[in-house]
């Protein structure tokens, strides 16, 4: 009989004995492959294990970081709902005592407000979102990305706080007084940063394929920034600007010491203290009269529904924008 009649089913014809060892150890085979098959299964079912204890652990976390999120929710419409009539959008609230109250000059000043801020915030943070992405370089780029990331952590009240030193104390330095834009300029600093590092994010994503090939075509970097940049990024700049708002529409901290508040219709912009919706669901709340009370509730109604639709306004640009993209 010939030595290769003598092989054993996994031996080659040539192959040296350490040779075979090695392969054996390295498949973790044995000559007839019945050791191999056991392991692969027992290694599969403690996968199977691990991942169903895995995902049942993120199941658990995740039911209860949306449990609190689901009694305030139920807790601010249960209460507000009965507050949101059309006197709570038309009338002012000259008395807590009285159901006949609104918070019309509320809604009006956070509409001043926001204007204010958004006019601010909004055109600086889209320009130094250019300029870090397509000029900025050296020390003063990070700088700049330095100094951003440290503003979005700094506490809204902080803000509040250098605005009134700046624009209303006795001691300001351009004293106007409290009033809409001293207010819309606390918002503006706080939406700023929100506003530069959400834009420099989206502008990085357009390729760089996109900028050569304008250049190819002869156009000078400013030309390429406005005309193919831009309108590239256009939905991610229009999400995190959103977001931005979303964050400065609930501040209530440096309304406190800029707009301090007003319960009849404020119209002017620059003097004068100045209402708004946070301010009002801070003051009502705090009373012991009940209408009061209530229309604080219907006063967080209504500022969630503002904050939710330009969410989901957000989260619609930024679907719209992945599908162009």
């Amino acid at each position: 009989m010939s030595a290769t009649q003598d092989l054993k089913p996994d031996e080659k014809p040539g192959e040296r004995p350490e040779e075979r060892a090695a392969r054996r150890a390295a498949g973790r085979t044995t000559p007839t492959g019945h050791r191999s098959l056991r392991e692969t299964q027992g290694n599969a079912g403690r996968r199977a294990v691990a991942n169903r204890i895995a995902l049942g652990v993120l199941t658990g976390a995740m039911v209860l970081a949306i449990i609190p999120l689901v009694l305030i929710l139920f807790k601010v419409g249960s209460e507000g709902l009965a507050a949101v009539n059309w006197n709570f959008f038309t009338l002012d609230e000259p008395t807590y005592r009285t159901d006949l109250a609104g918070y019309r000059a509320g809604f009006v000043g956070t509409a001043y407000i926001m204007a204010g801020a958004i006019v601010m915030a909004i055109p600086l943070g889209l320009a130094t979102a250019v300029y870090l992405v397509e000029y900025g370089r050296g020390r003063l780029a990070a700088f700049v990305r330095f100094f951003t990331d440290v503003m979005t952590g700094i506490p809204s009240i902080f803000v509040g706080l250098f605005v009134y030193g700046l624009l209303i104390s006795s001691a300001a330095v351009f004293r106007t007084g409290f009033s809409a834009f001293a207010a819309s300029l606390a918002i503006a600093i706080i939406m700023l940063p929100i506003v530069t590092r959400s834009s420099e994010e989206m502008l990085k994503l357009v390729p760089d394929e996109w900028r050569n090939a304008s250049y190819a075509l002869g156009a000078s970097k400013s030309r390429t920034v406005l005309t193919t940049v831009l309108p590239a990024a256009a939905p991610g700049l229009a999400t995190g600007s959103m977001l931005a708002v979303a964050r400065g529409v609930g501040e209530t901290a440096p309304l406190i010491l800029t707009a301090l508040g007003s319960q009849y219709l404020v119209t002017t912009y620059f003097s004068n203290p100045q209402g708004a919706v946070p301010l009002q669901i801070h003051s009502g709340a705090s009373q012991p009269f009940a209408a009061g009370i209530e229309r604080a509730w219907g006063g967080a109604l209504s500022l969630f529904v503002i904050v939710l639709l330009l969410v989901v306004a957000a989260r619609w640009l930024g679907s719209r924008a992945n599908k162009l993209g």
